[in-house]
């Protein structure tokens, strides 16, 4: 008897898990459970924990998916037992030991990285933090180029700031070097540099799928495409 892993969804940084709202739909009518629960935002050790925990809770086994940021989480989290897959949507690929920034940094910066403003939040007994969100007059260009602009003024309203910490976090672990990984490349990405996706991805020896024209909201502009690779996925560990 077969079991039919259940599809955990990482949102990342200037996003919900409203962001999956279509890809959700398409394997739930596949018949394929699906949970996809807040992502903190806080840091990249802290966030990876709270979704290894989330996944250690589900009964049976588990296909992690990572857009953006989230990938850097299920690289960490993925090391979880009942973690059998990874899907990496337009996302970093993190090796152990290496932070975003320095991934990042092997390749041209993408206009993200000029476009982003900086807030403060609080933290308990020291001085506030620094988090960022993009610009919400660049929003619509860098992070949903191929979605309708009625869409992308509700999502920059919407968006949810990143720690600016968490880009100098390093990576404590790379499931990927013990569990198959699949890997989803946005050609037209603006907010990582698509080859910062296919380095991650080649690296680690993913199935790769590349969107020429998608933008980085792909879960967004094409959910059916991001679900039949994470159908894909999770038919290859049932």
């Amino acid at each position: 008897m077969t079991t039919t892993p259940t599809a955990l969804l990482v949102h990342g940084a200037f996003a919900d898990a409203a962001s999956w709202t279509g890809v959700i739909a398409e394997l739930q009518n596949h018949g394929i459970p699906v949970l996809a629960p807040p992502n903190p935002l806080r840091g990249l050790a802290s966030d990876a924990a709270y979704i290894a925990s989330v996944a250690a809770q589900i009964d049976g086994p588990v296909v992690l998916v990572g857009h953006s940021y989230g990938g850097a989480l299920i690289t960490v989290a993925g090391t979880t037992e009942n973690v059998v897959g990874l899907v990496y949507v337009a996302a970093y690929v993190l090796e152990e030991g290496e932070s975003l920034g320095e991934l990042q940094g092997r390749f041209p910066l993408s206009p993200l990285v000029s476009n982003l403003k900086e807030w403060t939040y609080p933290i308990e007994g020291a001085e506030p933090a620094v988090e960022v969100t993009i610009k919400a007059e660049a929003y619509p260009e860098i992070f949903a180029a191929d979605v309708a602009a009625s869409v992308t003024k509700v999502l920059a309203a919407a968006q949810r700031p990143l720690a600016a910490g968490a880009f100098e976090e390093t990576a404590a672990a790379a499931a990927w070097k013990t569990k198959p990984s699949w890997a989803l490349v946005a050609g037209a990405d603006q907010a990582i540099n698509p080859e910062v996706e296919r380095f991650g991805a080649k690296r680690a020896g993913a199935t790769i799928v590349e969107l020429e024209g998608a933008s980085h909201a792909v879960a967004v502009s094409q959910p059916k495409e991001v679900a039949d690779l994470i159908r894909d996925a999770v038919r290859a560990t049932s």
